[in-house]
């Protein structure tokens, strides 16, 4: 409806929709437009507003018998389909119209050509495939594709494409097949739409065969409009089944050259381009039948290189258009090196352009050849390079898109350097983890040696960590404590590689940025833990100081975030490194010791026995913490023979053996024990009173107090025999540990909260060489001396101690 006819009704609702500032002004609007529509429709300002039945009409209609009622506003057939047309855009905003659906059924079966269009659009845009008055409306769309009027059966024809459903199908296929042969090319190009979309909707109605046989002849139709129809048609089939289509090259060929040679009259020009949308079609469909078929492509390789060379000598939009599809049908079927090359030119010329939609056609295009002919990647790489520097979003995802289909292993170091730089300064989420990826798959394809890759990857670790997968790092690591894993190659090879990764996290760690991803500071824990002795750069101590400054920083950003399993790793790799180095430097002393009074309840467990054993028995330092044997195989005990010594020592000291519980649980599984003989499973006898002095207090006396050592010391060595080379010194001997005179009960920082508070509190009682000897665990002596004149901590019992 033009703006010439709206009334000022129709004009001011318009106005006030566009109007509106939000959703909720918009809704009053609209309910106040459904009362004037339901008021207008049901013809309350008329009297008789009643439904009758038309003569010869098979539809219901809204209105007074007899044609009075001329107040009614329904007698107008124009303002009754204005009425409609407002209830459509109460629709589109997503309110119920349906109280008007009943006219405009009405309305399709009118005799005015304008108002049978209206309702039927009505119907198709309003109801579902399912509402009841569709099949209203089936008996009005047979009676309109039979009817001598031109018009009549284009409306029906576009019907039947957008109303009938699949139950519909065989009411209206008849008729449809009977316009393939009517007079007007305008019916007959509707009909071949119409056809093909019955058959959509129901193959078993409309079969392949009887519509490729339809397809067949009207693709040689004398007008080109119904040839046109019929190559959307055929590509849309031949991209679900392209084998009854195999033997249509020589005719779309034919077709194809005819328009080349502008045989079709010049009304089908568009910018001197001869019909720029038929040429695309037919190539595409080659394409397609073209695909894998070195037979069928050997027909079209002549009229798609003239298709593709008179259309890049027009250098327009259509043309270029055109080019394109060329240069896609040329990569897609079977290839010919002529063609290759041509498509290259062109592309060449779209990459070197100013115009960005031009370099987005010649990257996409570009990106195709690639994928099948990586040969012609070389020389378009700087231009393509280049578009990286562009603004164009959609150019740069493509660009970033190509560099990675390009990569190879000649290029792969320069294009990775490229799409770092990128990376380092995009601000989008989205891109920068699809990059991400990117960049770690081409590493890991195409790494020139292992030292660019732990390079790069570690690159990456510090500009995009956060979206890095956890996987990465642990295949670095085990390519770092692997090496090639080759067995021609040596292991000095591999040495040099742990040096090389070694001097990499050592400068990191020695001007660390701002922030450091999680990954990052994992992966540099762990490779300075297992191999920080190899630095030549950085002395072991002056990186185990840096690590505890690390840790101790406060700043959570330049530790990962400061995750718990984070600060974990870091305080292992200290533990590691101070095995290797051989002294415990006050740093690590003091960071270990601020770290047994960690929250998290692993964290303390380890600074405990580490503390306790470096204190009780250093030369177990080289065992639990071996020099690179990350991947060595642990071998467990399992029946725990290594306890038996001690087991029967002190069963012939007198302890008694161990006895199976009479209801112990395997037992009452299989029906045995004292359950099943009818004793009771539960000791009601109660237990004994406590003595004053409770087991396990006071056992790790000492291993939380400020340092390991005195004040102000530089180092607190471990005892004479107990160091270890930085290589992994062999054997040591163990410190013969002094039995301190008085063990004593120390409650360090405790409260009383069981039992009643004391009044006051009692002189702790001597400890007796019975509680000392009781007492079993990482540090029996719980008092961390003053360093020896050797430089090694005494005061500490050792194992052993049993009951």
């Amino acid at each position: 409806m033009s703006g010439m006819h709206l009334s000022k009704e129709f004009f001011e609702l318009i106005k006030a929709i566009g109007e509106s500032k939000s959703k909720q002004e918009e809704d009053r609007i609209i309910a106040s437009e459904i009362l004037t529509l339901k008021k207008k429709l049901d013809g309350s300002s008329g009297g008789g507003g009643g439904m009758i039945m038309s003569p010869g009409s098979p539809i219901p209609s809204m209105g007074t018998p007899g044609g009075k009622g001329g107040n009614n506003a329904l007698s107008s057939k124009k303002k009754a389909r204005e009425f409609l047309v407002r209830l459509l855009y109460v629709e589109m905003l997503g309110h119920d119209g349906s109280f008007g659906f009943i006219k405009a059924v009405e309305l399709a079966a009118a005799q005015s050509i304008m108002h049978k269009k209206t309702g039927y659009l009505i119907c198709s845009c309003c109801l579902s495939p399912d509402h009841e008055f569709r099949f209203m409306l089936v008996n009005q769309m047979q009676r309109d594709l039979i009817s001598s009027n031109l018009l009549e059966c284009q409306g029906a024809l576009v019907a039947v494409t957008n109303l009938i459903t699949s139950d519909l199908v065989t009411t209206v296929s008849t008729q449809v097949i009977g316009l393939l042969d009517h007079t007007s090319e305008i019916v007959r190009k509707k009909a071949i739409i119409a056809l093909h979309r019955l058959h959509q909707l129901s193959p078993d109605a409309v079969t392949m065969d009887e519509l490729v046989d339809k397809l067949r002849k009207m693709l040689c139709d004398r007008d080109p409009s119904v040839m046109g129809s019929t190559l959307n048609a055929i590509e849309a089939m031949a991209r679900v089944d392209v084998r009854p289509f195999k033997d249509l090259v020589s005719s779309l060929v034919s077709v194809l050259k005819q328009i080349c040679e502008r045989r079709l009259p010049s009304e089908y020009d568009y910018h001197r381009i001869p019909a720029p949308w038929k040429q695309m079609k037919i190539v595409r469909i080659l394409s397609v039948i073209g695909k894998n078929d070195s037979q069928s492509s050997e027909g079209m390789y002549e009229v798609v290189a003239d298709c593709l060379r008179k259309a890049d000598e027009a250098g327009i939009n259509a043309s270029n258009a055109i080019v394109y599809e060329c240069i896609r049908c040329i990569t897609t079927i079977y290839p010919n090196p002529v063609l290759l090359d041509a498509a290259g030119a062109s592309i060449s010329r779209f990459l070197s352009s100013r115009n960005q939609n031009l370099k987005y056609l010649g990257v996409t295009g570009l990106a195709s050849i690639v994928e099948r002919h990586p040969k012609y990647a070389a020389d378009h790489q700087l231009a393509v390079i280049e578009c990286l520097e562009d603004k164009d979003e959609t150019l740069l995802r493509k660009t970033l898109d190509l560099l990675y289909r390009m990569t190879n292993p000649v290029n792969v170091e320069f294009i990775t350097d490229r799409l770092l730089h990128f990376l380092r300064g995009s601000t989008d989420p989205y891109m920068k983890k699809d990059l991400t990826g990117k960049i770690c798959t081409i590493a890991e394809r195409y790494a020139p040696n292992n030292a660019w890759y732990v390079r790069t990857i570690t690159e990456l670790f510090k500009i995009g960590g956060d979206m890095v997968d956890h996987a990465v790092a642990t295949n670095l690591m085990s390519l770092i404590a692997e090496g090639t894993g080759n067995e021609d190659d040596d292991e000095e090879a591999d040495m040099v590689l742990r040096k090389q990764a070694v001097e990499l996290y050592v400068s990191i760690l020695g001007n660390p940025p701002n922030r450091m991803p999680r990954v990052l500071v994992e992966t540099l824990a762990w490779v300075l833990g297992e191999y920080g002795y190899l630095s030549s750069t950085m002395t072991l101590d002056y990186i185990i100081d840096s690590m505890c400054t690390l840790l101790q920083s406060g700043n959570t950003a330049k530790l990962g975030g400061g995750a718990a399993t984070t600060r974990r790793l870091v305080l292992s790799a200290i533990m590691k490194m101070v095995a290797q180095y051989g002294s415990c430097p006050a740093a690590a002393a003091k960071c270990i010791d601020e770290y047994t009074k960690s929250q998290d309840p692993d964290t303390q467990r380890r600074c405990l026995e580490f503390m306790a054993m470096l204190t009780t028995a250093p030369y177990l330092l080289g065992e639990v913490f071996p020099i690179d044997a990350s991947l060595e195989d642990v071998e467990v005990d399992v029946g725990l023979s290594f306890m038996n010594g001690l087991v029967a020592e002190a069963v012939s000291n007198g302890a008694r053996p161990y006895q199976k519980p009479d209801d112990d649980d395997d037992d009452d599984v299989y029906g045995g024990g004292a359950a099943a003989a009818g004793a009771s499973a539960f000791k009601m006898t109660p237990y004994e009173k406590p003595s004053e002095k409770t087991y396990g207090q006071g056992q790790m006396h000492g291993l939380g107090s400020t340092s390991m050592g005195p004040t102000g010391a530089a180092n607190v060595a471990l005892p004479p025999g107990g160091a270890m080379n930085a290589h992994g010194g062999g054997g040591v001997t163990p410190m013969p540990v002094a039995q301190p005179a008085n063990d004593g009960l120390t409650l360090r920082s405790t409260a009383n909260v069981w039992g009643k508070k004391p009044a006051a509190p009692a002189p702790m009682a001597p400890a007796t060489n019975s509680f000392a000897a009781t007492t079993n665990s990482f540090a029996n002596s719980n008092t961390i001396n003053s360093p020896t004149s050797s430089g090694g901590y005494g005061g500490s019992s050792s194992y052993g101690g049993s009951s």
